[in-house]
């Protein structure tokens, strides 16, 4: 029997590359070693979008670059030919935020108006020096809301006010900017296509923007989300007058309010082009033409609820499946859908962690073990069926 295991990071748990490995164990355990298994890690396009994609054949890279709050760290990023996959949180990730731009554990209100994308901007650039110019760029789990303007300055623009003085990094900074210059933007990007891959369809400004909606999970109060809607908007109006009118088009496109904005300045200044995370993802780890042979998938997140049913990574899976004909069934950590909800989404049959272990916080913690107990008795029970249709088909045979 030919496995294809595919799924998302348990978030707060295992990656996606950890949940194949334990699966695959225990489904091997439970078979005697006798499964062929391909191992597909997958990702919507924002945190383990880089693991898909060293899983499918990209070669990890890293660079050094500035941290959300200018301190250095290293990144990583992957490059495959002319291709790179870049994901921000790597380099502008909220999980990156230093001890003291934290307040209770959480991002603070400093952070929240300081933080930058411009390690995004240097891993952009990195993957330029490594030959590429097709560029993927996956959002999500990002510490600013700065526009996107951390990552044009990494791209070598520069932010000024009106006394001519360089910014400093951060959104709220940009309510001074007076114009942008790009006489040091890097060259080779009028050679490069970008794909924003993101779920996220916010504009940049106003009640659905980036500040608003994702401001205050950054740390953002009240009165900072003003202020950096404020600055946003200032934002675009410079820029509009550096690059056209396309900038304030951009502004109201679908997913610039994506990662604190950085969604605008790919669209307005990088002219990339926006594409569902998964799809992207499918697309780049060639999934689909992997399916052919496959009896079987296993897909899966940490928690599979009515939100994975708005096109997050097992729905992906499920349709591709579905396209070639192929079962698929869901592991999680838990889930919250109904019977008649798994099948309406492709499911055969969903397996949960709770199911062994009713207590969440011991889910998390002892996922891999757990993993391994579900494959073991997935096993069983594709074992115990296909005896039963040899069964069945010799009873019609008159064997």
């Amino acid at each position: 029997m030919r496995i294809i295991i595919a799924p998302d990071k348990f978030k707060g748990s295992l990656s996606a590359p950890d949940v194949c490995a334990h699966l695959e164990k225990g489904l091997q355990r439970g078979a005697g070693g006798n499964l062929d298994i391909v191992r597909i890690p997958v990702a919507d396009g924002g945190e383990g979008t880089l693991d898909a994609a060293v899983g499918s054949g990209f070669t990890r890279r890293s660079a050094v670059v500035a941290g959300p709050t200018g301190e250095p760290v290293t990144a990583d990023f992957a490059v495959r030919g002319n291709e790179a996959v870049i994901e921000m949180a790597a380099a502008s990730g909220l999980a990156l935020l230093p001890a003291g731009a934290l307040v209770g554990g959480r991002p603070g209100p400093a952070a929240a108006r300081t933080a930058t994308s411009l390690g995004t901007g240097q891993l952009i650039r990195a993957a330029l020096d490594a030959g590429c110019n097709r560029i993927i760029l996956g959002v999500g789990g990002s510490a600013n809301t700065d526009g996107g303007a951390g990552i044009l300055q990494g791209l070598g623009a520069t932010f000024l006010d009106a006394e001519g003085n360089e910014l400093p990094a951060g959104g709220a900074a940009l309510a001074r900017l007076d114009r942008i210059d790009f006489s040091g933007f890097d060259a080779r990007l009028k050679d490069t296509r970008f794909v924003l891959a993101s779920d996220v369809d916010n504009p940049l400004l106003g009640a659905q923007g980036a500040a608003v909606i994702f401001g205050p999970q950054k740390g953002a109060t009240q009165q900072d989300v003003g202020l950096l809607d404020a600055a946003l908007a200032r934002f675009v109006e410079v820029l509009a007058r550096e690059i056209g009118h396309r900038a304030i088009k951009a502004a109201e496109a679908p997913g610039a309010g994506a990662a604190g904005g950085v969604g605008y300045a790919a669209i307005a200044a990088l002219a990339a082009t926006r594409r569902p995370g998964i799809d992207v993802v499918l697309e780049f780890t060639a999934l689909a033409e992997r399916l052919a042979g496959a009896d079987l998938v296993i897909t899966g997140e940490g928690s599979l609820d009515e939100q994975s049913l708005l096109g997050k990574t097992p729905m992906g899976v499920a349709r591709a499946a579905a396209g070639q004909g192929v079962p698929v069934i869901a592991v999680c950590g838990r889930t919250t859908l109904e019977d008649s909800q798994a099948r309406a989404a492709g499911f055969e049959d969903v397996y949960a962690l709770t199911e062994l272990e009713s207590n969440v916080d011991r889910c998390i913690a002892e996922a891999a073990q757990l993993l391994e107990q579900l494959g073991t008795q997935i096993s069983g029970r594709l074992a115990a069926n296909t005896l039963s249709r040899t069964a069945t088909t010799k009873e019609d045979l008159h064997v």
